[in-house]
């Protein structure tokens, strides 16, 4: 195959990643119509269409995912093992990237990576903001954040975060017209300010546990988000009753400013992952990552 063919490839998967001519180009430096040409030409040469194009965004054909979800684990393989060459150097380098919640970013991730950042500036960390599971391999990722408990079974965790709990607040001024539930099934009564799952589309149905009983609540109220960070502001502004992790609210909580509900149905549930593909990740720039994100002691 000629090398021009190679990076016709390339540029392919960029647009399918990044689902946009206009971001992929400027995230490649090219010119739009540059990448709009190469693109139409791969198609030509392969006598497929691989893309479908509207005036707002880019979709895969299918003979275009099959393409994607061909070419996205081969090019893992290779930046990996370019970045294995980048140990022959004595400082770490390379870029690192890594898919994670609002909440891990917040609560975990930034907090510990800032000062190692400034440590090792060859060391480009791209932290991908995300509150749906995303599939690192094909999507690119090196690194992803999860619960413990919905780690996939053929990936190496790293404990990165101490267990913690979903906790249901309110404002005061919301319980002074509703009375506070003492059941998670009496939720249903309530106004409850939900979250939508990014990925499977729906809302969340809260979950709750005691005494060995599980329950989920299917919750209604009049706010829908995608974001723990936002649930807590509408709470504090009377919005209704949001389910967040408790380090989010615990000092509103302490000052009056929330108010806890149903702490008895919140049992605490192993806290964050560091995931990545076993056969990879062996960069002393993605060591030194996870090193800095690694849990010293749990407890």
């Amino acid at each position: 195959m000629d090398r021009k063919d190679l990076n016709d490839l390339l540029w392919f998967l960029s647009v399918a990643e990044e689902r946009s001519f206009t971001r992929s180009a400027a995230k490649i430096g090219i010119a739009q119509s540059t990448l709009s040409h190469t693109i139409k030409r791969l198609e030509t040469r392969l006598g497929l269409r691989l893309l479908t194009r509207t005036t707002r965004n880019v979709g895969l054909t299918e003979a275009g995912e099959r393409l994607r979800q061909s070419l996205a684990p081969r090019m893992l393989e290779i930046e990996t093992d370019l970045a294995a060459l980048m140990s022959l150097r004595d400082t770490p380098s390379g870029t690192i990237r890594i898919t994670l919640s609002d909440h891990a970013y917040e609560s975990l991730v930034w907090p510990k990576l800032r000062d190692v950042l400034s440590q090792y500036p060859d060391i480009k960390v791209e932290l991908d903001r995300d509150n749906g599971f995303r599939n690192i391999i094909e999507d690119g990722y090196d690194a992803g954040v999860r619960l413990g408990e919905s780690l996939e079974k053929d990936m190496i965790g790293v404990r990165i975060g101490p267990d913690w709990r979903l906790l249901a607040v309110a404002s005061p001024s919301y319980f002074e017209s509703h009375s506070k539930p003492l059941h998670p099934q009496e939720l249903i009564q309530h106004v409850c300010i939900r979250i939508r799952q990014a990925r499977a589309g729906g809302t969340y149905a809260w979950e709750f546990e005691k005494d060995g009983q599980e329950l989920r609540v299917r919750v209604d109220g009049q706010l829908t988000l995608n974001s723990s960070l936002p649930m807590v502001d509408a709470a504090l502004a009377g919005y209704g009753i949001a389910y967040v992790p408790d380090d989010l609210v615990n000092h509103h909580v302490e000052a009056g400013r929330l108010v806890a509900v149903l702490e008895d149905w919140s049992p605490p549930f192993p806290g964050y992952y560091l995931y990545y593909p076993s056969r990879h990740q062996n960069s002393p720039a993605f060591r030194v990552v996870v090193d800095a994100l690694r849990l010293r002691s749990v407890g």
